[in-house]
């Protein structure tokens, strides 16, 4: 089982194929681990589709149900995952990479290019999350279903999770990062858009309208739009990867 140490975390992630790398951030929110790829949930699953040319890495992230594991403290957010992601390049000798996310994976994508924008080729943002009300509701079901498999972490008290959720959620938008980064964000980009209430159009348009160097994709999980944006990710990639890689 790969793993890696961050401070006092445990990162599992696998790897699939070879090429230019991948870094792959799979839906479920808070749950996003390794499983969900292959899912009805994910269309597109880059360990399978992206395989045969690229060195696509998936992980388990901290504290999500699956092999990742790490103290939870009222200070995390945004940048307690980024670092992670970063660690898990670092360990494997990743200079660069593109990146695939779906669903929290869009504001994991946009926060690690924010702090590290040298490292990231494009990046794909498939039905990213974000609010469009301006005020944070309360506690959702599903965080409140995260928190409450949450076992073994007896520092989880309400008041950190209460933390952790505002730390999270509060900034809306695209919840990781805001519209001026979003505007002067240069990273070549292709948003597939969402359709619900955790994944609202709106937040979609409006990222693939502001990032100067997006294309926008409206329909792609069903029949022949599919099969179209599975093509267009393959595509999208390969234009931007390094010469020479």
């Amino acid at each position: 089982m790969p793993v890696i140490q961050r401070d006092d975390a445990t990162l599992h992630y696998e790897t699939f194929g070879e090429g230019f790398p991948v870094l792959t951030f799979a839906p479920a929110g808070l749950q996003s681990v390794i499983a969900v790829w292959g899912e009805p949930s994910a269309p597109i699953d880059p360990t399978e589709e992206l395989s045969e040319g690229y060195r696509v890495i998936a992980m388990d992230q901290r504290n999500a149900g699956g092999r990742s594991h790490g103290p939870i403290s009222a200070d995390d957010g945004w940048d307690t995952y980024t670092l992670d992601h970063l660690a898990v390049l670092d360990a494997l000798g990743i200079d660069q990479c593109h990146l695939y996310g779906q669903c929290i994976g869009g504001s994991f994508i946009l926060n690690l290019i924010k702090h590290a924008p040298e490292r990231v080729a494009s990046a794909v943002l498939a039905q990213p999350i974000g609010r469009v009300a301006p005020e944070l509701p309360p506690r959702t079901e599903r965080f409140n279903n995260w928190a409450a498999a949450l076992c073994d972490h007896d520092e989880a008290t309400e008041a950190v999770l209460d933390a952790f959720y505002r730390n999270l959620y509060a900034p809306g938008f695209a919840y990781a990062v805001d519209r001026d980064f979003v505007s002067q964000c240069a990273t070549p980009s292709l948003v597939l858009a969402g359709n619900d209430a955790a994944h609202p159009r709106p937040i979609s348009v409006e990222l693939a309208e502001r990032l100067p160097n997006a294309r926008f994709i409206e329909e792609w999980k069903e029949g022949d739009a599919l099969a179209a944006a599975r093509a267009a990710v393959r595509g999208f990639f390969a234009e931007h990867t390094p010469q020479g890689q």
